[in-house]
């Protein structure tokens, strides 16, 4: 199994060649299971620092006092997130062919083939 950091890699030079090639959907895709990933290890705000009342509003105390460390996601979870946002983009394209429209079903299609092809 693939660490976070691999995923991570593996994803961003995914989107790079989307990108050189100018391959829509394949970037798409990728930026949003990217920036899912970086939701995912978005720090709980209950344990950031109280702010202080000064120059600046909602500030924290001190140099540094107010930065809060990132999540750490097991390469289970990155591995279960990318299987969700797969998940999603097949229960669209089911939705799309059932409202008869194949072109957007389509283009989802292309996107979940993108991220099992990673």
């Amino acid at each position: 199994m693939r660490t976070v950091d691999e995923w991570k890699a593996t994803l961003r030079a995914a989107l790079k060649d989307a990108l050189r090639t100018r391959n829509a959907p394949a970037s798409a895709v990728l930026r949003e299971t990217l920036a899912a990933i970086d939701n995912a290890e978005a720090p709980d705000m209950s344990v950031a620092p109280e702010s202080v009342a000064g120059g600046i509003a909602g500030s924290a105390g001190g140099l540094g006092s107010g930065e809060v460390s990132r999540l750490l996601l097991s390469p289970e979870a990155v591995d279960a997130l990318i299987q969700r946002e797969i998940q999603e983009r097949r229960d669209a394209v089911a939705l799309y062919l059932q409202l008869g429209r194949p072109e957007e079903a389509r283009a989802l299609s292309a996107q979940v083939d993108v991220l099992l092809a990673l």
